[in-house]
């Protein structure tokens, strides 16, 4: 497990070094800070010195280099805006995205596996259809417009919860729940669906049901565990996708997380806070998509990485077994 631990490090070091790079220079792209925090009647004098100030004076490599040199040593650089560490922003904004995408996607997962076991109970039944149809429907809805719309008819029309930000009583929680909910629903219950049906089908599910076990016993103690495995796979996508996609539901609602954060630094032109959210966030997927794999390698064995020792004990059988027979002869 180890090995295949470190093996994944060093996969992923090269995409981390492209992402640190891509966001540098493209948020370079999008203007001048000075011609923000500074006065329009500010002088050439005044910008020289503040972009002295802020080591934007230097060419761009020596710029990268220097960047790159306080990432090795922890230091993502100082907000523009604040004048705080990138890292503290991020690290203060990133709890908040974390709680919303892990709440809605354990939410998603319960509702999903419910509906999709219901749905393959009978196949091509009344349930069957009703799961299907709001299933695709739900894949298939923008995340942008659930959440215009839910503020319109919940926020403003009927006045039952607010419209952004996070309060005490938790009404807050539910249009950015909802809103990014129903696409990991919609997808999760075809998935589930399918499995279980498969599973369902199964000769040792048929022995179960010739022994006596009840269709609730069948489904949680027998099928719910094979079927589990493709859809924490998607799962694991899907939580990945939401923290990217995060941005748009956070900005909609005016949710304090890391989404929320890299719009607004963006938009000021808040550079070092910027790349210190999108370098956190690509190292959180990544450490994600190797907890995904993990618990995937515990739900099915047959893709667990085979060690050096059972490859020597599997290549050492044939020997044993040849030498046994000669000294039976």
């Amino acid at each position: 497990m180890w090995t295949y631990l470190r093996r994944r490090i060093l996969q992923s070091a090269l995409p981390l070094v492209a992402v640190i790079l891509g966001v540098f220079v493209l948020a370079r792209l999008t203007g001048d800070p000075s011609n923000l925090y500074l006065p329009l009647s500010a002088t050439d004098q005044m910008r020289e010195d503040f972009a002295a100030a802020n080591g934007l004076d230097q060419p761009i490599w020596k710029q990268m280099a220097d960047y790159f040199w306080g990432v090795l040593h922890l230091d993502f650089g100082t907000s523009l805006r604040t004048g705080e560490p990138a890292s503290t922003m991020v690290m203060r904004a990133f709890p908040a995205t974390l709680q919303l995408a892990g709440t809605t996607m354990l939410l998603a997962i319960v509702i999903a596996v419910v509906f999709g076991s219901w749905a393959a109970l009978k196949p091509n039944g009344i349930a069957d259809r009703i799961v299907s149809f709001f299933a695709m429907v739900a894949a298939a809805v923008p995340d942008f417009w659930v959440a215009i719309l839910g503020i319109w008819i919940f926020a403003i029309t009927l006045q039952w919860l607010p419209t952004s930000g996070v309060d005490a009583g938790g009404a807050s929680w539910v249009l950015p729940i909802a809103t990014l909910m129903l696409r990991p629903v919609g997808v999760l219950a075809q998935i589930v669906r399918g499995s279980m049906v498969t599973v369902l089908g199964q000769p040792y599910v048929k022995v179960a049901k010739s022994r006596g076990a009840g269709q609730l016993r069948i489904v949680t103690h027998h099928a719910l565990r094979n079927a589990a495995a493709p859809a924490l796979t998607v799962a694991g996508d899907l939580t990945v996708g939401m923290i990217n996609g995060a941005v748009i539901v956070e900005t909609i609602f005016g949710w304090p997380g890391i989404g929320k954060l890299m719009i607004d630094s963006i938009l000021q032109r808040d550079f070092a806070v910027l790349q210190a959210a999108v370098l956190i966030t690509a190292i959180a997927i990544f450490l994600l998509n190797i907890v995904i794999d993990m618990g995937y390698a515990l739900l099915d064995p047959r893709v667990r990485p085979v060690t050096k020792q059972r490859k020597s004990m599997a290549g050492g059988a044939p020997e044993n077994k040849k030498k046994e027979e000669a000294a039976d002869v």
